[in-house]
């Protein structure tokens, strides 16, 4: 799948949008709703399109984020950065747009935790290895073999891509604990 860059064909409403929401964006909360929603592919690579690309990716140094997706920050779109440069020294900065797994292999359980749940840390089994391919902020395709955290980090925000939160990953009964004191602590802070 190619996606063309060229000049934006956005509205003037949307291009409004954009050029005032710019540098740190705010970071979706569970349970809002657009973090379980399916997001759709990137269309073209515009202007619009690289800014929200350099904004998320402030907004996620500025959290000491690994990862962000698109829909993190609010906008339903197959695209998602990956920063590991804070945990492992000459880690490049990953942009994927319209990315899918190809490959799996191997099973492996660590911690993991979410921009979007705050201070929740939770033991999440995934794929060892992946393969994933994608598109990056150029336009061009782009393949990543990838194990460790970086496919750690892949897998989960290829999640968010599809709807999917971390918490979605446990088993019913660890899910519906999370919920009640998720629920509960809300309640408290309120």
């Amino acid at each position: 799948m190619t996606v063309k860059k060229i000049q934006s064909s956005r509205t003037s409403a949307e291009k409004m949008f954009y050029n005032d929401c710019m540098g740190v964006l705010e970071i979706r909360k569970y349970p809002e709703k657009i973090l379980k929603q399916k997001t759709t592919p990137v269309q073209t690579i515009d202007g619009i399109t690289q800014r929200l690309i350099d904004d998320m990716i402030e907004t996620m140094q500025a959290v000491h984020g690994v990862g962000l997706a698109a829909n993190q920050v609010g906008i339903p779109q197959k695209l998602c950065i990956i920063d590991l440069s804070l945990r492992e020294d000459k880690a490049p900065l990953i942009v994927l747009i319209n990315p899918w797994i190809v490959e799996r292999d191997g099973s492996v359980e660590a911690e993991e935790g979410c921009l979007s749940i705050p201070g929740y840390l939770t033991s999440i089994k995934r794929a060892e290895k992946v393969f994933v391919k994608g598109v990056n902020r150029e336009g061009k395709n782009i393949a990543i073999e990838a194990e460790g955290l970086l496919a750690r980090a892949i897998q989960h925000e290829l999640d968010h891509l599809e709807g999917l939160l971390l918490i979605d990953r446990m088993s019913p009964i660890k899910r519906e604990f999370f919920k009640r004191r998720y629920k509960k602590q809300l309640n408290e802070a309120k």
